[in-house]
């Protein structure tokens, strides 16, 4: 891991559906780090949901949306961060993320996936005549991205507890070994 970089944060990538969102609020309680995510932010910020700036402001503007809390997040600390799926698959978005945070990668198969979100509406990419074959090629196309993270985590087989301990767990040892 760079020496030059600040870590003071705890940011949480992958595919939807991996767990972010549950885990990153475990995590949350379990370091006493507050909580963002990010989509939930732009949620509150733009005043309408995520399935609605896409399809009335395309995923173009959501991405800038994201572009602009990245930027506005570079002097927290002490947050877990949990971002959308597609955030940091822009190299200048895992840039910037790796400044000022740890970055975990939260990853299932893609049959693991769709059984965790088949019953869901709101996930606009998935708004499609197959969401299944949809998965499988949005994960091909992001693992580049993802593997770029800090450290990948299966949840599979594990409670958002359990990755929660995990992941506290090599964020302490990284930030403790800098000291």
């Amino acid at each position: 891991m760079d020496q030059d970089r600040e870590i003071q944060n705890i940011a949480l990538t992958g595919f939807m559906g991996c767990g972010k969102t549950a885990v990153g609020r475990v995590l949350s309680k379990l370091s006493g780090f507050d909580f963002l995510d990010t989509d939930q932010f732009i949620e509150d910020h733009v005043g309408m949901s995520i399935p609605r700036i896409f399809e009335e402001r395309g995923e173009d503007t959501f991405r800038h949306y994201e572009r602009e809390l990245l930027a506005m997040l570079a002097d927290r600390k002490n947050t877990v961060i949990a971002t959308g799926g597609g955030l940091l698959v822009d190299q200048s978005n895992m840039d910037a993320m790796k400044k000022y945070s740890m970055i975990f990668c939260l990853w299932a198969s893609s049959k693991s996936i769709w059984r965790r979100v088949k019953d869901q509406s709101h996930r606009p990419l998935l708004q499609t005549e197959n969401p299944k074959q949809r998965i499988i090629d949005l994960m091909n196309e992001r693992k580049p991205a993802y593997s770029k993270a800090d450290m990948l985590v299966n949840t599979e087989y594990r409670s958002a507890k359990e990755v929660a301990q995990l992941i506290y767990g090599q964020f302490n040892q990284v930030v403790n070994q800098k000291v």
